[in-house]
Order: C-alpha cells, then sequence, then structure tokens
C-alpha cells in the first residue's frame, strides 16, 4: 500500500487508509475560511484532517475539534493531527454531527460538506458516503451549525454553485446571513462550479468576488497563488 503522504509546506497529509484524498476544494476552504472573533473551531467532516491542519497553520492561538463518521477517516486524521508541531491545538471525534453533542459555542465553524443526493444507480463506497447526502443533508448541517456557532462567529462551507441558492435558503430559515462569496472558476472560459460561503449571525452587506485557478493547464493565476503559496509547496 501506498504511504506516500501529501505534503504541504508545513505538514503532510497521509491518505492511504481513506477513499477521501486531498483535493482542491478543501485547500480553498482551508486557505479562505476567516477566524475573526475567538479561538475556537469546529471542522464537520475533517476527513483527512486537511482543513483543520490548514486553520492550525494560520491560526496559531486557534483550538481546533474536527468530527469524522467514517472510522477509516478518522484513524488517518487522528494520524496526521500527531504527526505535526501544534497537535496540541487539535482533537477529533469519530462521531456523526446528528450524535455530536457539546455545549461549547464555536467562533468558526468549517465544512466541505456532502453534496450530490443520494439515488438507486449509484453504487454506495466510502468514497461516495463522504460526497452525498444520505448521511448528512444539508438541512441537517446549517441547523446544527446554527445552534454550535458562537453569536459572534463565523461558518464558512464550500458546495457546488447550482446548490447555492437551497443552501443560502436554508441557512436563512437558521437565522444565518451570508456575509461573503466567492464564486469559483476552473479557468475563465469555464463555468463556476463551486462556491465559498461564509455566513454569521448578523446583517451586513454581502462581499462578492471570483477566483479563477488557472490561466492554462497547471499554470495558476496569481489570486489563487496567493490564496494558497502558504501551503503547496511548489507556490
Amino acid at each position: 500500500m501506498n504511504r506516500k503522504p501529501f505534503r504541504f509546506k508545513q505538514f503532510e497529509i497521509f491518505q492511504d487508509k481513506t477513499a477521501m484524498k486531498v483535493g482542491t476544494d478543501g485547500v480553498l476552504l482551508g486557505a479562505w475560511a476567516d477566524l475573526k472573533n475567538g479561538n475556537t473551531i469546529l471542522d464537520i467532516g475533517t476527513g483527512t484532517g486537511l482543513i483543520s491542519l490548514m486553520l492550525a497553520q494560520r491560526f496559531p492561538h486557534s483550538m481546533i475539534e474536527a468530527i469524522e463518521i467514517d472510522n477509516a477517516a478518522f484513524l488517518q486524521a487522528k494520524e496526521n493531527f500527531n504527526n505535526v508541531p501544534f497537535s496540541d491545538r487539535l482533537t477529533i471525534f469519530n462521531s456523526s454531527l446528528q450524535d455530536y453533542s457539546t455545549n461549547k459555542k464555536y467562533d468558526l465553524i468549517v465544512s466541505n460538506p456532502p453534496f450530490f443526493v443520494v439515488n438507486d444507480t449509484v453504487d454506495f463506497d466510502a468514497r461516495k458516503q463522504a460526497r452525498q447526502q444520505e448521511t448528512l443533508t444539508f438541512e441537517e448541517l446549517i441547523k446544527k451549525t446554527a445552534e454550535l456557532l458562537h453569536k459572534d462567529g463565523l461558518a464558512s462551507f464550500i458546495i457546488p454553485y447550482d446548490q447555492m441558492d437551497g443552501f443560502c435558503t436554508i441557512a436563512a430559515q437558521n437565522a444565518l446571513k451570508l456575509s461573503r462569496v466567492v464564486y469559483i472558476k476552473g479557468n475563465s472560459t469555464t463555468l463556476t462550479k463551486r462556491v465559498l460561503l461564509e455566513f454569521s449571525f448578523h446583517e451586513k452587506e454581502v462581499e462578492e468576488k471570483e477566483l479563477i485557478i488557472e490561466v492554462d493547464r497547471h499554470q495558476y493565476t496569481e489570486d489563487y497563488i496567493q490564496l494558497t503559496k502558504d501551503f503547496y509547496l511548489k507556490m
């Protein structure tokens, strides 16, 4: 079995035990999510632990808790957490979001959630479980986020662009108001495929931006380089 890790500048991700691999979505969220007040962070569905590790690097005083329902991914993330010098600021729980119970209120909640609805033609395996809404619906994710978020906290997600309207409607039903959005395109000629969304309990003018990842194949835009340069080895 291949034990070669995915190396970042300050940590590495082993991903041989889990179906979920390091991907652009997780890197984008980990590099973009903001912590403005306090120091407590919750990462919902951490997978390999990538987003938690990125946030721990970016916010040196943060205390991060991650939850992961899949046992193999939980063990992988725990291994990755234990291999970094800031492991004392990282805690992981093998739990579903629905079963996760705490009296804490978090200053930042992040999630790269499931993003397609289950249908009868889908073969159910670990990777699909991690990316489909049978184990966690947007309704459950947002309702629990609103319960666990501090009154002055922020919640950040990355989801498909075509699910943005429905996601924002559910957020509004739970008193969460959109504060920032980034429309993500692979290159200047492709359609918007993903959106980064930030919510809070406070009404404010929404800050909207567009992020194009590549100028050409493996030639990255300056915006993408600036966002990810503290993490990717070759940026």
